[in-house]
């Protein structure tokens, strides 16, 4: 573990309404939030949990959200800031396939895939709700062909190299690197915790809270499958962070964001 370091792969950022980021709750008008990927170093691998947002989806599918993203802030151009190219990575976790963290997978069809095992199914029958979270199918061929989707599929991507390892519950990743169930926002939807031997542990929220505000006043996003459950795994994620007297991270939180450590930054 003392090999381990933590990168945050600036992904750009995107729109939503202050009554999405905060349901039911607001302030509305327009809330500009960050997009990131989290690349672990460790003594077992190279893992990278999320692949951010694809700039063309966005503007053909969901061009309201206003992408803004350099080709820096692609997952090829994060990667190479650090002297990486996709091929370096061993692992890519996902902890769901909401088109925000998925949008990057296309770039590693070498790596082995891990996500809960509900979240492939979904992504190939979602909710009527869900559809524009899960619009991005580019991750895997089978779910591009149960919704006829296939021309979103980069050429090369076949269902041999876009399959993924199904897990359930929480799952130790590596030593000192747990992936923290938190359904809700997603039907199989994941946290991260990460663990250091020289400095205090971090909890990446992901999406199980938006921003710091949301977990104060668990007060979830307005895209969600199960918001009880969401609210359960927010109180989950509060608890162990105490526990293990961790750092909160936030997925969507500009104003931390531009706290954190990116680019060739790390905690470690």
């Amino acid at each position: 573990m003392s090999d381990t370091k933590v990168y945050l792969l600036d992904g750009g950022s995107l729109v939503l309404d202050g009554y999405h980021v905060f349901w039911n709750r607001g302030p509305g008008g327009e809330v500009r939030f960050p997009v990131y990927s989290i690349l672990i170093e460790h003594a077992e691998g190279r893992f990278l949990i999320d692949t951010g947002y694809d700039y063309d989806h966005v503007m053909k599918v969901l061009p309201f959200e206003k992408p803004i993203q350099e080709k820096h802030q692609t997952i090829p151009g994060a990667l190479a800031l650090l002297g990486l190219e996709p091929k370096d990575i061993d692992v890519v976790v996902n902890s769901h396939f909401h088109f925000d963290h998925c949008g990057g997978n296309k770039y590693f069809p070498h790596a082995k895939k891990i996500c809960h095992r509900t979240e492939v199914p979904q992504a190939c029958n979602p909710q009527p709700f869900e559809h524009l979270g899960y619009s991005d199918l580019s991750f895997s061929a089978e779910a591009a062909e149960a919704r006829g989707a296939t021309g979103q599929l980069l050429a090369g991507t076949t269902r041999a190299n876009s399959t993924f390892e199904g897990i359930d519950g929480d799952v130790d990743l590596a030593r000192g690197v747990k992936l923290i169930s938190t359904p809700g926002h997603s039907i199989g939807h994941y946290s991260l915790l990460v663990e250091f031997p020289k400095r205090k542990p971090i909890m990446f929220t992901i999406d199980a809270a938006y921003t710091q505000k949301s977990l104060e006043t668990l007060c979830q996003a307005a895209f969600h499958i199960d918001p009880v459950a969401g609210v359960n795994s927010m109180r989950k994620v509060k608890k162990l962070a105490e526990d293990h007297g961790a750092e909160l991270m936030y997925s969507h939180d500009m104003d931390n964001f531009k706290t954190y450590r990116t680019g060739t930054q790390f905690y470690g």
